[in-house]
C-alpha cells in the first residue's frame, strides 16, 4: 500500500494542494517523501524474507544466508546515512541488533553447524566467510 502511495506521489500532491478540499497542510515535504521511499525499501526486504521463510520448504542452510542478506541490506542503509531519515536509521539499527541477537544464538546450535557443514554449497567455507565478514563489521562500528 505504501509503495502504491509512493507511485502516486504527483496525484497525492495535486489532490492535497487543491484549494477546494483544504488539505494543503498535509502535503508531504521532499524529506518526508524520501522517508517514505526508504521505508518502502526496508519493508520490501522484510516482506521478501517473510515470504521466503513462510514458504513450504525453508531449511536451515537456506534461512541463514537469507538472514545474512537482511543484515547486509540494513548495514548498508545505516552506513549510507544520507539515504534515510534519522528515525529510520534508528529503526534499522534496532532491527539489526535484534537480528544479530538471534543470529548469534544460531552459532551455538549444533544442528545449525551440522546443517551448514553438510550442505553441499556451504561446507566449512560459509563459516570462514562469515568470520571474515564479522571481523570487518566490528571494524566498521
Amino acid at each position: 500500500m505504501l509503495k502504491s502511495f509512493l507511485e502516486m506521489k504527483d496525484l497525492v500532491n495535486k489532490f492535497l494542494d487543491s484549494a477546494s478540499n483544504r488539505l494543503a497542510a498535509y502535503i508531504l515535504s521532499n524529506e518526508e517523501w524520501e522517508a517514505v521511499d526508504g521505508l518502502v525499501f526496508i519493508l520490501m526486504i522484510l516482506k521478501d524474507a517473510t515470504e521466503f521463510v513462510s514458504s513450504n520448504s525453508p531449511n536451515i542452510p537456506a534461512i541463514i544466508p537469507a538472514m545474512d542478506q537482511i543484515d547486509e541490506a540494513f548495514a548498508t542503509r545505516i552506513v549510507n546515512e544520507q539515504e534515510l531519515s534519522a528515525s529510520l536509521q534508528h529503526a534499522l539499527s534496532t532491527g539489526k541488533q535484534t537480528l544479530n541477537k538471534y543470529y548469534q544464538l544460531t552459532d551455538t546450535s549444533h544442528i545449525y553447524q551440522i546443517a551448514m557443514i553438510l550442505h553441499p554449497s556451504f561446507k566449512l567455507e560459509y563459516f570462514k566467510m562469515t568470520a571474515v565478514a564479522s571481523r570487518l563489521d566490528q571494524q566498521c562500528y
